[in-house]
């Protein structure tokens, strides 16, 4: 059984950086799609980063150029690096293993708040 743990989460002043990390602790394979959403009150989930296994990077529009997604397949760990935080970034940030398109596994989030 497959569990993803989130960490690095915290309180940021806007235009600060965190970095975000999620670990698996089953041994998963390299060749599974990784990716970080977020979830604010009152919006719907939305896809932040992904990661193939082939190192296939995709982002959001709202945080190109600011966010960096990656992975150590040797650690069974992804990251998300954030930088130049702003207000609207503030949200619960949640790692997904994709294994296929109707099997997946989520981490239990990491909240984000970003003051200004």
């Amino acid at each position: 059984q497959v569990q993803l743990v989130e960490s690095g989460g915290g309180l940021v002043q806007a235009w600060g950086s965190l970095r975000l990390s999620c670990a698996a602790s089953g041994r998963i394979s390299s060749i599974y799609t990784m990716g970080w959403y977020r979830q604010s009150p009152g919006k719907q989930r939305e896809l932040v980063a992904r990661i193939t296994g082939g190192s296939t990077t995709n982002y959001a529009d709202s945080v190109k150029g600011r966010f960096t997604i990656s992975r150590d397949n040797a650690k069974n760990t992804a990251y998300l690096q954030m930088n130049s935080l702003k207000p609207e970034d503030t949200a619960a940030y949640y790692c997904k293993l994709e294994i296929s398109y109707v099997r997946s596994y989520w981490g239990q989030g990491t909240q984000v708040t970003v003051s200004s």
